[in-house]
This record gives structure tokens, sequence and C-alpha cells, in this order.
């Protein structure tokens, strides 16, 4: 019965003495109290304490952690957003006893600032600012939780406005608008493209107009030569220059029309198209410039006479 006591005791005085050591993980605090009454604060590592008297009222992560808040609000323009809201906090560390006393709660506290930063700040602001000016309203949140939350032992690290979410309808109708601009700006882009054409086109065809005629001209030009050439040719064996050029549009005449022969796939009408009636057309084509010839010698020989008179 003896050894059975002192095997029992050295075991209640073995757990006791286990019981009295405690371990507190990296970066976290353990709040010690003793009989109920704040007693110290225990950083990581292995800890003693008294057992049954000293109790671990509780332990806080010193990392650095986050907590999301999603806030609806109304912009100036009465359009209804969604804003979410990311603050990164930590507790600071020689302030782990406030941290610990003085809230209960510190994600419904820094919930409830950032709520109300937000329908503060954002009323104020149009749709298309409050996407502009996020950083603003991130900066204003951070403002106001670090003046508020330092006496509760929390540093705002950072604040974020990770997410800004319109009503379907007022999303769906800026796509419209999105949409419609660029539209307008191709149609713009097509517009000048399409003008740019017709007048390069224009300053193409005109340019096309130019050289033609400017060969056309040359073309004249030569065969002015040519013409000139011959007559010179014909003078020099005793036919005068009106038989000369009736000559030559015979012989044009005839050229052409071996030209036209030369192709399989033309179609020829003569007017007339009596074989005498072709040869009576040159016959009066002679005589028209050999009758040119003789009016013109006769003008030239009155001349003279009407000098004299």
């Amino acid at each position: 019965m003896e050894s059975l006591f002192k095997f029992m005791l050295l075991l209640f005085g073995a757990l006791f003495a286990f019981s009295a050591f405690f371990i507190v993980k990296q970066q976290t605090a353990a709040v010690i109290e003793r009989f109920g009454r704040f007693q110290s604060i225990r950083q990581s590592g292995l800890q003693l304490r008294i057992p049954i008297v000293d109790r671990i009222a509780g332990r806080l992560s010193l990392k650095i952690q986050q907590l999301d808040v999603i806030v609806e609000t109304k912009t100036k323009d009465d359009v209804f957003v969604k804003l979410k809201v990311s603050v990164q906090y930590m507790v600071i560390k020689t302030k782990v006893y406030d941290a610990f006393y003085k809230l209960d709660y510190p994600h419904d506290q820094i919930t409830s600032y950032v709520f109300d930063v937000v329908r503060a700040e954002v009323p104020k602001m149009r749709l298309d600012d409050v996407f502009e000016r996020k950083d603003d309203i991130a900066i204003a949140v951070k403002t106001e939780l670090n003046d508020s939350m330092v006496n509760y032992g929390y540093d705002i690290i950072k604040t974020l406005v990770t997410d800004i979410d319109p009503d379907q309808q007022v999303k769906a109708a800026m796509n419209r608008i999105n949409a419609s601009e660029r539209e307008k700006i191709a149609a713009q882009y097509e517009g000048d493209a399409a003008r740019i054409l017709i007048v390069e086109k224009a300053k193409a065809e005109a340019e096309s107009k130019r050289l033609q005629g400017q060969g056309i001209a040359d073309q004249r030009r030569e065969i002015a030569r040519g013409l000139e050439e011959s007559v010179e040719v014909l003078n020099k064996v005793g036919i005068n220059s009106q038989e000369a050029s009736a000559l030559i549009v015979v012989t044009q005449h005839y050229d052409t029309l071996q030209s036209i022969g030369e192709e399989t796939n033309t179609n020829l009408i003569l007017l007339p198209n009596s074989p005498q009636a072709g040869s009576d057309m040159l016959n009066n084509m002679v005589a028209s410039f050999t009758a040119s010839n003789q009016i013109g010698e006769a003008m030239k020989n009155q001349k003279p006479k009407d000098k004299k008179n």
C-alpha cells in the first residue's frame, strides 16, 4: 500500500513538473494569467509557469494577417457598386496586452472602420473616378484605421482595393459604350482609308491621262513630221503639195484596209459597198485635192494683180 502511494506521488509530481513547461511557437505571443489576473506575456521558445496557479489565457499571432471586406455603396452618379478592400495588419509586439484585452473581435472592429471610410469617400466620386482613384480610397482607409487601431495594439500595414464590381446592367452599358466608341473610331479610320484610296486613284488616273495625252501628242507630232518628209520627197520628183497630199491619203486608205484585213476576227463595213462606188470615192478625193490646188494657184495669181492696181 505504501509503495502504491509513493508511485502515485511520483506520478503526480512528474505530471506537475511536466505541466510547468510549455512551448510558444515562432511569431506567437502567449498571455499568462495568475488566478484570473494578467501576469505576463511570453514570447517564442520553452517557457515555465506555475501549474494550477498560472494558466495560458490565449495566444496571439504576430504574423501579418489579411482581412477581406466587401462593401456595397453608391457613387455620386447613383450607381451601386461593390468594393473589395483587403486590409493587411499585425499585432504590435510591444502592445500584445492591448491587442488581447482591449478588443474581443478585432475583425469586426476593422470591418466597421472600412465600411465607414468607404461609404464616406465613394459617394463623392463618379463611377469612372472610383476606378481611377481606387488608390486614394485605399489610402483613406489605411489612414483612418491606423489612427484608430494603433490604440488597440494593431498596426495597419497596407490596404488595397482589390475589386470594383458595379451592377451587372451598368457593366453591360459600359461595355456597349466602349464598343460603340471603338466602332466609331473604326468607321473614321475606314472613311479616311477610303478617301485616301479615292484621292490616290484620282491622282493615278490624272497621271495616266497626262501620259496618254503626251503619247498621243508625240504620236501626232511624229506623223506630221513623217507627212512633211513624204511631201518634200514627192516635191523633189515633180509632184506638187496638193497632189502629194492626195496620194498620201490614198496610200493611208489602202494601208488601213490592209491592216484591217490582217486581223482574222475583224468585221469591216465599207460604204458604198460596190467596187465602182469605191473607185468613184477615191477619184472624188483626188479631184477634190486637185480642185483645191487649182483654187490655191488662182488666188496666188490674183494677189499680184490686186497689188498692181
